[in-house]
């Protein structure tokens, strides 16, 4: 299996290196694909000494985009039969990369997604933004007749055809909904898996603002019924 690994980052210089290496250990990724969303915190002076490394590609957003514009200069970029989304800040695991791959390379899906509400080990944090997400994935539940459980999840795992002809618009945190509402209504194979969670809360930088949950209501509603 060749999997790409795509690395959406904005103003992450504690972290940037860090992630790299536990992408790199977990001995999987045929390429990592950086995209750096205009940081402005020293995150580009590091990747840019990183760049051409082990497997490791870097591309420079000029200015912010935000991540959903990252994440699709990501996949566009990337040559993996298999594509894995990876956040920067440290709140997923590689170590749970067997995991995910495992419904891939059993040929019983076609997109992974990993779960933090399915009793895998997490930090306990954030009630209130728990809660957003499990109302968010109720609402893709009721509107696409599914039974996920983490429909906002930063791990998304799938095969490069899943995203042959998709037309993806999103450009912040909108990703994740537009993501899934296209899949589903396309009927691929969703495969949910339990991971590890490590959430940071907003004194430790965690991007992510209460109205990007309106973003991601219309943007469910508006995908049932546009593609």
């Amino acid at each position: 299996m060749n999997l790409s690994v795509v690395i959406p980052v904005y103003n992450e210089k504690d972290n940037v290196e860090i992630i790299i290496k536990r992408v790199k250990d977990s001995k999987l990724a045929r390429e990592i694909v950086v995209v750096d969303d205009g940081s402005m915190d020293g995150t580009r002076d590091i990747l840019k000494q990183l760049d051409g490394k082990g497997g490791l590609r870097v591309i420079l957003h000029e200015k912010n985009k935000g991540k959903g514009a990252a994440v699709r200069t990501g996949l566009e970029a990337a040559t993996g039969d298999v594509i894995l989304i990876q956040d920067a800040d440290l709140e997923y695991s590689p170590r749970d990369y067997p995991v995910l791959l495992e419904p891939l390379e059993e040929g019983i899906a076609d997109v992974v997604y990993g779960s933090r509400f399915l009793g895998g080990p997490r930090r306990v944090a954030m009630y209130w933004h728990m809660l957003a997400n499990q109302l968010l994935t109720f609402m893709t539940n009721i509107l696409y007749d599914t039974i996920l459980s983490d429909m906002e999840t930063g791990y998304k795992v799938f095969r490069r055809e899943v995203i042959a002809g998709m037309k993806l618009r999103a450009n912040r945190f909108d990703f994740e909904p537009e993501f899934t509402a296209k899949v589903l209504k396309r009927h691929y194979r969703i495969y949910e898996v339990p991971i590890s969670f490590n959430p940071r809360d907003y004194s430790q930088g965690k991007k992510i603002k209460f109205h990007d949950a309106f973003s991601a209501v219309w943007t469910l509603l508006k995908y049932r019924f546009v593609d």
